[in-house]
Order: C-alpha cells, then sequence, then structure tokens
C-alpha cells in the first residue's frame, strides 16, 4: 500500500509527514529497519533508529544500506515536506559517503536531511547521519525529481 496516498493525497507534503508523526506512520521499509521520523519541518526532517546486529554486515559491523537508506529517507522527506498536494518525486540519484563504522555500542544514530535547492523539476538535498555526540557516520547528496501525482 502506498503510505502517503493512504493518509491522504489531497494534504501537502509537510502536512503528510505531520500526520505520519502524529499517528506513528512508517513504510514497510521503515517499519523492517525500525527507523522513526522524529521531526519534520519546512525543508528540513530529522530519523532515528538505533543499529544493531541483524544488520551486520559479514565483516562485523552494521551494513552500509541501512546508512543509505536512512539517508535516502532523509533526503526525500525534505523534499515531501516542501510539496505542495497532488505532487510527489522520485529520487534520480543518491551519493553516499560513509565516514565511520557503526556497531551496535554505537547507539541511536540519526539522520538530517534539508534542502540544498528546489526547482521545478528537480531538488538537491543533502543529510547527515550522526549519532547522539554529534559524531558523523555517512553523509549524502541526493538529486530528486519532482511530478505530479
Amino acid at each position: 500500500m502506498n503510505l502517503l496516498h493512504h493518509i491522504g493525497p489531497h494534504l501537502s507534503g509537510l502536512e503528510q509527514l505531520q500526520a505520519m508523526l502524529a499517528q506513528n506512520l512508517r513504510p514497510g521499509i521503515g517499519e523492517t529497519l525500525d527507523i522513526h521520523l522524529i521531526e519534520a519541518e519546512d525543508g528540513r526532517v530529522v530519523l532515528e533508529a538505533v543499529p544493531d546486529v541483524h544488520l551486520y554486515n559479514p565483516l562485523g559491523t552494521v551494513h552500509g544500506g541501512f546508512s543509505a537508506t536512512m539517508l535516502d529517507f532523509a533526503c526525500g522527506y525534505a523534499v515531501l515536506s516542501k510539496m505542495p498536494p497532488q505532487q510527489t518525486f522520485s529520487t534520480i540519484e543518491l551519493k553516499v559517503a560513509y565516514h565511520k563504522a557503526m556497531t551496535k555500542e554505537t547507539g541511536p544514530v540519526r539522520a538530517e536531511g534539508k534542502i540544498v535547492s528546489l526547482g521545478r523539476r528537480v531538488a538537491f538535498t543533502e543529510a547527515r547521519l550522526i549519532d547522539r555526540a554529534g559524531k558523523l557516520y555517512a553523509s549524502a547528496t541526493s538529486s530528486l525529481l519532482i511530478m505530479a501525482v
């Protein structure tokens, strides 16, 4: 099921994000990886998750796909926060840089995404994945296509 369509395509993107916050709604991958939206404002969002052993790669650290997913959420939701009703987006490109490995000892991490620039057809965003002490684990830039629903 399309979560945002279920919430209401008549709402702006920011209103959809606020409804997700109020009702603790998450898309399937958010449920699977236990990623929570914790802040949403105009052009900026914050998500939180706790890395654990179920996310480990064969090397004994958290798989990079977890970081990439959190950063992709942050970049996409930042764009969603600027969408009027009946407009949506799709990621064109996500470039991730891994700065430090995560383990279960890392504790909660936050992905903060924000708009760099927003045009009529394309948005550019950036996101950072940090722990509670502000240590940087990964960062990303993303290009997103804006389109009608």
